[in-house]
């Protein structure tokens, strides 16, 4: 197999437990020989995903904690030190999507868990483990963002000011690290993952179309790793993603109306609390 720059480094991913940071991990144990320190809070989930790995599991070890709490990436810090490890790669990957909603509709509290996990997790994590990652020979942070940061839509107000927060403080320190550490920011599309799982719609109708637009799990992923792969800087994956990004780049205001129209024109129980009076 071609040696990939990826192989057999220390990499520590947030939301590790489930879905895409699941499927991260598993491809970074499977087919680089990596060793991997998972973050997240379900106990059951990581006790799960250890037995799945199997005779991997040795390559996998977690702790669990929340994410949006600045202290805990400190005490992190100073048990990476205790034990004498050096990570080589941060992968941040926990996050939630709020229910779709009319800003007016969400309280600050919303507002906050919101920014907290989906923001500024990402700034405590790379604050606190940077010094460590550069002492590494090919360091490397990628966060990994969505598709909302590329262009807000109608009910995501909160959400994309999260992602888009996360996209421009990561091209940021792109340029800033240039040279030094390799940064990448992904972008991916809706997928199919348990990110839905705040939208409170069990409805048949919301769940065929967002199964219609998103992209497997398991698609996600490779292409992720791919991308991860080949050091590029901003990854853009999904159909529904580049059309974000396209319509965000040439047409962000003709184009939101568009998207907006055609959630309104839906009439799904999913986009109530955002066109219902």
């Amino acid at each position: 197999m071609e040696k990939n720059w990826l192989d057999n480094k220390t990499v520590i991913v947030t939301g590790a437990s489930s879905g895409m940071g699941k499927g991260i991990t598993e491809k970074l144990i499977k087919e680089h020989g990596c060793k991997v320190l998972g973050v997240a809070r379900s106990e059951k989930k990581m006790e799960a995903l250890v037995a799945e790995l199997g005779e991997y599991a040795s390559q996998f070890s977690y702790q669990l904690f929340d994410v949006s709490v600045r202290e805990n990436w400190d005490n992190y810090v100073a048990y990476l030190n205790e034990n004498e490890i050096k990570p080589d790669i941060l992968i941040n990957n926990a996050g939630i999507l709020p229910k779709f909603d009319r800003f007016e509709h969400y309280s600050i509290e919303d507002i906050e868990k919101a920014m907290n996990i989906n923001f500024y997790s990402a700034v405590y994590s790379m604050h606190a483990l940077l010094p460590l990652i550069l002492e590494s020979p090919s360091p490397a942070i990628i966060n990994i963002d969505s598709s909302a940061a590329l262009m807000s839509l109608a009910g995501t107000s909160v959400y994309s000011a999260s992602k888009a927060a996360l996209k421009a403080l990561t091209e940021s320190m792109r340029e800033e690290l240039r040279g030094k550490c390799y940064v990448g920011i992904v972008c991916p599309g809706f997928t199919k993952t348990d990110i839905f799982r705040n939208q409170g719609s069990s409805d048949e109708k919301a769940q065929k179309m967002l199964n219609m637009v998103s992209t497997s799990c398991d698609r996600m992923v490779k292409l992720i790793m791919n991308g991860i792969g080949h050091q590029r800087k901003l990854m853009v994956f999904g159909p529904d993603a580049g059309f974000m990004n396209y319509f965000g780049r040439l047409m962000p205001v003709t184009g939101g109306r568009l998207f907006s129209a055609v959630m309104k024109a839906s009439k799904l129980p999913l986009f109530d609390g955002v066109f219902k009076d």
